[in-house]
């Protein structure tokens, strides 16, 4: 799964969706591509309140590195800022959707056509087209 996406989703049960962002107890994070996904990692972070404490949120973000996504109930708006700068899109859906739901509606997606933050997420994890160059030769490009 090379080609996968790294996404996150805030929970306590590993089923479903069903915390808050800045108080989630635990986050499963997943790869996925368009026929597959894999369970990477389940980080659990003990109780935490919405409290409005800024920081706890840059350990969770700190884990999220390298994720496209992040799959949550709830979440702030520092959070959503500080997230969008390290390039992982938030994600809020309602409370008890089932992960391997939304894992299925985001393989749909990236098959028919990926919104805009999805779209970012795959070029910026493909990396540069190694024949870049001898396309632009063809264009006529001189150095």
């Amino acid at each position: 799964m090379e080609t996968a996406l790294k996404v996150a989703f805030a929970t306590t049960d590993m089923e479903t969706v069903n915390q808050h962002f800045g108080s989630a107890k635990s986050f499963a994070v997943y790869a996925v591509d368009l026929e597959n996904s894999e369970l990477l990692e389940a980080a659990q972070f003990g109780e935490l309140s919405q409290d409005g404490n800024e920081d706890k949120l840059s350990v969770k973000i700190e884990l999220l590195n390298g994720c496209a996504a992040v799959y949550c109930q709830a979440i702030g708006g520092s959070a959503i800022n500080q997230l969008i700068l390290k390039n992982i899109q938030p994600v809020k859906v309602h409370e008890g959707s089932k992960i391997k739901d939304l894992i299925i509606d985001l393989q749909n997606e990236i098959k028919a056509g990926p919104s805009n933050w999805l779209a970012k997420a795959i070029n910026q994890h493909k990396g540069p087209d190694p024949e870049r160059f001898n396309k632009m030769e063809d264009e006529g490009w001189d150095e």
